[in-house]
């Protein structure tokens, strides 16, 4: 590699950026298996010991892709929740909430599955890790506070009982997650969109009525 490449490199942008712009790219098609340090480092136009100022190992790299993904599907609910922002009357406002977290969860693991497999890829999701900015959208918060936030509109719109309102995240997430790997993973990896998008909507209504 050339010293003119390294500099066009650094030039057009933060060289830790540039890797984990390069590993989004990877896991999007191949899913976080396909995160390799030296790949990565590859496709940033650097040396692989380059690297090693910004990431210790490809572990740390990794960690960094994840956290990007994440922020990739907070903005993905983001999105579906826009429109449910706008509905005036509050107990509408916070069903249609719920519903949009589900819908850009399920939305993001079929049209994003590299990345959505990387963010939950090998072991549990810590919820109790601080939100920063590459977990976050515009509001502020990772997936898993989105969910919290609908679920406190319920609950100040008297349509979750406040006593049934601890917990009720975890209810609500593992119905729909369970779904998102039966669409991407399971029996209904082949299934035609109009049945997926049907079985989406009843799962959502489920998910509201049973909290």
């Amino acid at each position: 590699m050339s010293s003119s490449r390294a500099r066009k490199t650094y030039h057009h942008g933060d060289l830790r950026q540039a890797l984990v712009q390069a590993g989004l790219e990877l896991a999007r098609a191949g899913g976080p298996e396909a995160v390799v340090l030296r790949e990565a480092t590859r496709r940033a136009g650097v040396a692989p010991n380059a690297a090693y100022r910004h990431f210790a190992n490809r572990e740390a790299l990794f960690g960094a892709v994840r956290a990007a993904a994440l922020g990739a599907l907070a903005r993905a609910i983001e999105q579906e929740m826009d429109a449910a922002r706008g509905i005036e009357d509050a107990a509408q406002r916070s069903r249609a909430l719920l519903a949009a977290v589900g819908r850009g969860y399920l939305g993001f693991a079929q049209a994003e599955t590299g990345w959505f497999r990387s963010a939950f890829a090998w072991g549990a999701y810590d919820v109790e890790v601080a939100p920063d900015a590459a977990h976050t959208a515009s509001m502020g918060l990772n997936p898993f506070e989105l969910l919290g936030y609908a679920l406190d509109a319920m609950r100040d719109a008297g349509v979750l009982a406040a006593e049934r309102r601890p917990g009720a995240e975890f209810l609500a997430w593992s119905a729909v997650h369970g779904m998102a790997l039966l669409m991407i993973d399971g029996p209904l990896r082949h299934a035609p969109p109009p049945m997926r998008q049907a079985l989406a909507l009843r799962l959502l209504d489920m998910v509201e009525k049973g909290l």
